[in-house]
């Protein structure tokens, strides 16, 4: 994504969670975990970037921060705990479907929450330099980020201390899983 301002960056990514929501839905059977493992793989590294530059932001520079970053990492963990369930159960779950929809309405929540409480105040209390920095440290976080959801990692510190091994792991079982030409889901 070409956006520098990170909320601009932000909000285009939420347009295409839902897209991808959207596709998983609509894909045939035959099609649905490879769908799955882009939307997986979207919200785990959005999130993961969220929380180790944009939340501690908002935490250190908005009025009331504190509040509004604990409420959208409580609403991460929750989403993350059935995201992880989902992406080890993988598309065949006889449970997926209704999973896919409860997983929706918490994450469209989570991101009408952030675009409601969270961004309309950073880009107000932030100048654009400050806002294009934060875009390019959302990018190089995401380019460094886990593939899958780890909940319990919700703090800046905790992903920084846990993010790289994370991510490593998590990267070369997606790529055994496509060299043998498995979804990189479940």
């Amino acid at each position: 994504m070409d956006e520098a301002d990170v909320i601009d960056l932000l909000l285009a990514q939420h347009a295409l969670i839902r897209d991808l929501f959207d596709e998983v839905e609509q894909a045939p059977v035959e099609r649905r975990a490879e769908a799955f493992g882009r939307l997986v793989r979207l919200l785990a590294v959005h999130e993961t970037a969220e929380e180790e530059v944009v939340h501690p932001y908002a935490r250190r520079k908005l009025d009331g921060g504190s509040a509004v970053v604990d409420d959208r990492l409580a609403e991460e963990n929750e989403a993350k705990q059935l995201l992880q369930h989902m992406d080890q159960a993988g598309a065949d779950d006889p449970d997926f479907m209704a999973n896919l929809l409860r997983l929706r309405t918490a994450v469209e929540a989570h991101a009408r929450s952030e675009e409601r409480y969270e961004f309309p105040k950073l880009r107000a209390h932030t100048s654009d330099a400050e806002r294009r920095g934060m875009a390019a440290a959302v990018k190089a976080a995401e380019a460094m980020a886990p593939t899958h959801p780890h909940p319990g990692t919700e703090s800046a510190a905790r992903n920084v201390l846990m993010g790289t091994p994370v991510a490593i792991m998590d990267r070369a079982r997606d790529a055994i899983r496509r060299a043998k030409g498995e979804p990189t889901t479940g």
